[in-house]
């Protein structure tokens, strides 16, 4: 006998025709995503070069915007986007993680099926009607809320509004219109409906036997939905929070219709005044002069590399829980 005899035999299997066809198809398409994602990241970077040239690292740190003069930077209008989705997520994620629970394991047969489809319209509402509700209606009846919230958690900075007398209730209103809290209250009734709908889809899947085993041993439908639904489900918990962040990041007609632009670091978010990168490029893209376009180009660079990262470190936690391992 030889050492040959000794190697395990290969096995090949010979894919059919379909199969083989099906699985260029994939192929082609995942190439094809990355190749317009890899085209749109030159492209934006080509014609940002020249302004980032003449900025240099002082394009993150300057919070004025006057790119004609050669003064210019998104430090502002960085920190704004990200405290604007950082309100909206903040809102939306309880929000969405109650709604998808409910649906999945407490709403009747019937009453689901029409939940289903009441998420999946306000989905499909577009955001320029979000944004006249906002303006028109929301940021109205929002005042007196946010003059509570201001005078009783001004001892925290961001919710401390500058210029406002507690004591004086004839203080003018307009200091907390056009907030940030107000246009990520918007954009979380926005983000909303997908949160729900990727969160629901994933708890609906968790195993059917783990759920049955958690009830025969006397848990409660709570502690089932704690102990076996919410851990299997926290990937698609992470992958709704990080979809719905990515949107509330890029967000534009819905806040540019709200918010009072300021081109300095407002850390104030119940305070008038707020900005974004989206907001900025549509503000400035019809008056903007050939530098300045540039420039623009520049703002959704940085925007498109921050949900990029953002994206990727989602599918990176996804990746390595239950639920994202097994899909």
């Amino acid at each position: 006998m030889t050492d040959l005899d000794d190697l395990p035999r290969r096995t090949s299997t010979r894919r059919a025709p379909a199969d083989r066809a099906f699985r260029g198809v994939l192929r082609t398409g995942g190439i094809t995503v990355l190749a317009i994602m890899s085209f749109v990241g030159i492209f934006l970077l080509a014609r940002a070069w020249q302004a980032l040239r003449v900025a240099g690292p002082g394009f993150l740190t300057t919070q004025t915007w006057e790119p004609d003069s050669g003064n210019f930077g998104i430090a502002a209008v960085l920190v704004g986007t990200l405290l604007i989705a950082t309100v909206a997520v903040s809102v939306a994620l309880p929000l969405a993680l109650g709604t998808s629970l409910y649906i999945s394991e407490y709403a009747p047969t019937r009453l689901r099926r029409t939940l289903v489809s009441l998420v999946d319209l306000m989905a499909a509402v577009p955001s320029v009607v979000f944004g006249l509700w906002g303006f028109f209606w929301l940021q109205g009846n929002l005042t007196g809320i946010a003059r509570w919230v201001s005078t009783v958690f001004a001892w925290f900075p961001p919710l401390s509004v500058e210029g406002a007398d507690p004591d004086d209730p004839l203080s003018p209103v307009t200091l907390y219109t056009s907030s940030t809290f107000v246009a990520g209250l918007v954009v979380a009734l926005m983000i909303t409906p997908i949160m729900t709908s990727i969160m629901r889809e994933v708890f609906m899947q968790a195993p059917v036997g783990e759920r049955e085993g958690a009830l025969a041993l006397g848990s409660t439908r709570w502690g089932m939905i704690r102990s076996v639904v919410l851990p299997y489900g926290m990937g698609g918990i992470i992958g709704g929070t990080m979809l719905g962040l990515g949107r509330a990041l890029g967000e534009t007609i819905a806040v540019y219709m709200i918010i009072s632009p300021v081109f300095a670091v407002q850390w104030h978010v119940l305070q008038n005044g707020a900005n974004s990168v989206s907001s900025l490029i549509a503000l400035r893209y019809g008056e903007a002069s050939p530098f300045g376009m540039s420039a623009l180009m520049a703002a959704g660079l940085a925007l498109f590399l921050l949900t990029l990262a953002v994206n990727f470190g989602a599918s990176s936690i996804v990746a390595r829980s239950r639920s994202g391992a097994s899909s």
